[in-house]
């Protein structure tokens, strides 16, 4: 069963502007230390870092305002055929629990100014 379903979208340029502005500081108080690390592998970091932000957001979406929820405690991560996953921890996994979310899905997606992302949590 369906729990709940989130989208967001990001423009690139507003990461990359965030980043420049406030640098590492802005990085650790979002992205955990192996999304940056992901990231930072590409030849251009913005629009990995903007969907992981975006996927952040739409799993914040599909929680609800249920409980608060610190964005370090989502990370976006790649199976290594490429597929992105969720990793959850904290307060939000024991939301996860207590709630019997079992499955979440993700998709992640972007084009030249903006990144996407799509999430769903199943029961």
């Amino acid at each position: 069963m369906i729990y709940g379903i989130g989208i967001d979208i990001v423009k690139i340029e507003r990461m990359k502007t965030a980043v420049g502005r406030w640098n590492r500081k802005f990085l650790e108080r979002i992205f955990t230390e192996n999304e940056i690390l992901y990231a930072h592998k590409k030849k251009d970091p913005y629009p990995s870092l903007s969907v992981r932000f975006a996927a952040k957001e739409a799993l914040v979406k599909a929680v609800g305002d249920s409980v608060p929820i610190a964005l370090k405690e989502i990370e976006i991560l790649n199976h290594e055929d490429g597929r992105p996953f969720i990793n959850v921890s904290g307060s939000l996994r024991t939301f996860f629990d207590k709630n019997t979310i079992r499955c979440t899905h993700v998709s992640l997606s972007h084009e030249q100014e903006y990144g996407v992302a799509c999430v769903v949590l199943e029961q």
